[in-house]
């Protein structure tokens, strides 16, 4: 007797067979490395910061082009300025799985996860190697912690806006008394505190409302960072600053919708992932690339001229103290009593951080900038 079951089927009848348990498992068997191979995305990424040549509009633009060529089909449709949502709506979107990607300034988001204020705030990283450490800190920990868990964001890391953020305008701003009656738009409710202590009054604006209400009066100066200053020179021809966040700290995360990113494969998030930290590294050098080739170009030495000032420690400190911990007290007040004790923890570490990591003691500030000289343009 024939006892293999196979031979009780014609050939006809064991082709359909096999073709059937073929269909069942997906098609014919595929080679490891096919099954590993990345997939094309098209994803959507809004940015809360304005197009080339400012530095991260730079960094932005070389992200559309390196994922096309890492992921061969892949699309980054890019959206600055606010074009697409505000930070707000981009943030609510991005949980809701309506926006894959953005560019955020961690604070502007705070109108809908109050404990993005933890991290914001003046005088508290002020050096290029404390804000590059920042993310070392258990209190960015503890945020990436919860917005994956909490709002269904992933965050991959920290693109600094500038290590010269400051305050711009019509004229200087160096001490107290010049802020008194003027209007200053401020980048988000937290720095607020600070220029109310000052006696300014602070208009909270998007930035690509800055050079129209620079023009028709809206405002008479504005807290920004030196690639924001070269973008409003003409309108606001005197610019301050004291150190990376004597003025304010301006902390962009890069981070994606979870509702969209736990669906790609594994090699797609890793090729993916990839181009995105490349990014961040690529940001950080342009940045400190634009400041330290704008301050060369248009440092001053005098403050009544026109051109970017950098305030003495005295100075600084004579602004800082008239401050005190109005911030502190005004983000605590705006947030559950829970989250209190990690705003005191930030203000700690980074300080701590600035201690540790002094001026001209980071890579960034050892950066070649010539391999950047055709991307720069200072007007």
């Amino acid at each position: 007797m024939d006892r293999n079951p196979l031979h009780r089927f014609s050939i006809p009848a064991t082709a359909a067979i096999f073709a059937a348990v073929i269909a069942l498992t997906g098609g014919a068997p595929q080679p490891a490395h096919a099954q590993d191979k990345p997939k094309k995305v098209v994803l959507r990424f809004a940015a809360d910061f304005t197009p080339p040549p400012h530095p991260a509009g730079i960094a932005l633009k070389l992200f559309g082009e390196r994922l096309s060529k890492a992921i061969p089909g892949s699309e980054a449709r890019l959206y600055y300025s606010g074009a697409l949502y505000t930070i707000p709506e981009a943030f609510e979107a991005m949980r809701q799985g309506n926006l894959e990607m953005t560019w955020m300034q961690m604070g502007k988001a705070a109108p809908v996860d109050a404990w993005m204020m933890t991290i914001v705030g003046p005088g508290v990283l002020t050096t290029v190697g404390a804000v590059e450490n920042m993310e070392k800190t258990k209190t960015y920990q503890m945020l990436v912690e919860r917005l994956a868990k909490n709002q269904a964001i992933k965050v991959f890391g920290i693109g600094h806006m500038s290590f010269g953020m400051g305050v711009g305008g019509k004229k200087r701003y160096v001490k107290p008394a010049d802020f008194a009656g003027r209007k200053i738009r401020s980048m988000g409710p937290v720095e607020n505190p600070s220029l109310e202590s000052w006696k300014a009054n602070p208009v909270v604006m998007a930035f690509g409302e800055v050079p129209s209400a620079l023009e028709s009066g809206v405002i008479d100066g504005l807290m920004t960072s030196l690639g924001g200053f070269l973008a409003v020179r003409e309108q606001a021809p005197y610019y301050t600053m004291g150190g990376a966040g004597a003025f304010v700290g301006d902390y962009y995360m890069v981070s994606a919708s979870r509702r969209w990113w736990d669906r790609l494969s594994p090699a797609t998030q890793a090729a993916l992932e990839k181009v995105i930290l490349e990014t961040i590294k690529t940001q950080k050098e342009l940045n400190w690339c634009v400041d330290k080739l704008t301050y060369e170009k248009y440092g001053t030495k005098d403050p009544s001229k026109p051109g970017v000032y950098w305030m003495t420690p005295q100075e600084v400190t004579a602004m800082t103290s008239v401050v005190g911990d109005a911030t502190t007290r005004f983000v605590k007040s705006k947030m559950p009593a829970a989250a209190a004790p990690w705003v005191d923890s930030f203000v700690k570490e980074g300080r701590e951080l600035s201690k540790q990591h002094p001026v001209g003691s980071s890579w960034i500030e050892k950066v070649d900038c010539k391999q950047y000289a055709s991307m720069i343009v200072i007007k």
